[in-house]
């Protein structure tokens, strides 16, 4: 019996996925599966846009992400050596953006540099840039163009390219400019996803947003109907220890939950 299937060529830039997936896998990790009640910011959001301002839910979650690395520097830190940490003044946001590749959707990533310089407005201007922007197969990461070495990245076999990630962490000011310190996917923003998904990161700090649900919570022994996110976050071990990184997660939470930075003026 004759079998039949289809043979389909995936991405050229999905090597780079597999390979950070591969080296990721040896990073120390720490995962955090949290719930956010963002009712009342998701509120304020509605309320800035009627007022004119273009905010997207994921440029504001990128500046709160901003503000709260920013009093907590350790937790996008990079290992440096075994004694030491270095600690880059910016901070520099990896995104994915979904583009159209010869008639495929490929996610691409983006990275938004010294977010914390920038408002919840300009970061979401940057985004939409970004995904109205044509680009071809030959682009590694938007907004930049790709240097010649770069191109052969995909030419090699997979030891090699896992090598060349491998010594890029280890020089942690070429990891900075080139991937930023700090990931962020939205996978749950694609569809309604009751639960959490676990990822992998090359990064020092890394978030996976889930999809904003709505749950029952008890607030002051009264039993409400709320918007919860749900979020995944990474955090590396080897940078940051427990007690830093549980104050961390708590600024973080009043920082969503409070809906800062949403009393916005135009820039």
């Amino acid at each position: 019996m004759k079998k039949s299937y289809t043979l389909k060529e995936f991405p050229r830039s999905r090597i780079a996925t597999f390979d950070t997936f591969s080296v990721g896998m040896m990073k120390h990790h720490v995962s955090a599966l949290l719930e956010f009640d963002v009712t009342d910011s998701r509120r304020k959001l509605q309320e800035s846009r009627r007022k004119g301002q273009n905010v997207s839910f994921n440029g504001w979650i990128i500046k709160i992400i901003s503000n709260v690395v920013q009093q907590h520097p350790e937790a996008a830190a990079f290992l440096y050596s075994k004694r030491k940490l270095i600690i880059f003044d910016g901070i520099n946001i990896s995104i994915a953006v979904e583009k159209e590749i010869d008639g495929e959707k490929v996610p691409i990533p983006l990275v938004i540099e010294k977010t914390n310089e920038k408002s919840a407005i300009e970061i979401t201007a940057e985004i939409e840039k970004a995904k109205n922007r044509m680009l071809s197969e030959r682009d590694i990461v938007l907004e930049k163009k790709p240097a010649p070495y770069e191109s052969l990245y995909y030419r090699l076999p997979g030891f090699l390219r896992r090598a060349f990630w491998k010594i890029m962490l280890r020089n942690p000011g070429y990891a900075y400019g080139k991937m930023g310190n700090v990931m962020i996917t939205s996978v749950g923003m694609i569809g309604r996803i009751n639960g959490w998904f676990i990822h992998t990161s090359v990064h020092p700090l890394s978030f996976g947003i889930g999809s904003v649900l709505k749950k029952t919570v008890v607030i002051d022994n009264r039993v409400e109907i709320r918007e919860i996110l749900n979020m995944t976050i990474l955090v590396d071990h080897d940078v940051i220890d427990g007690g830093q990184m549980v104050r961390f997660l708590k600024e973080l939470t009043r920082q969503i939950e409070n809906g800062e930075e949403l009393n916005l003026t135009k820039p």
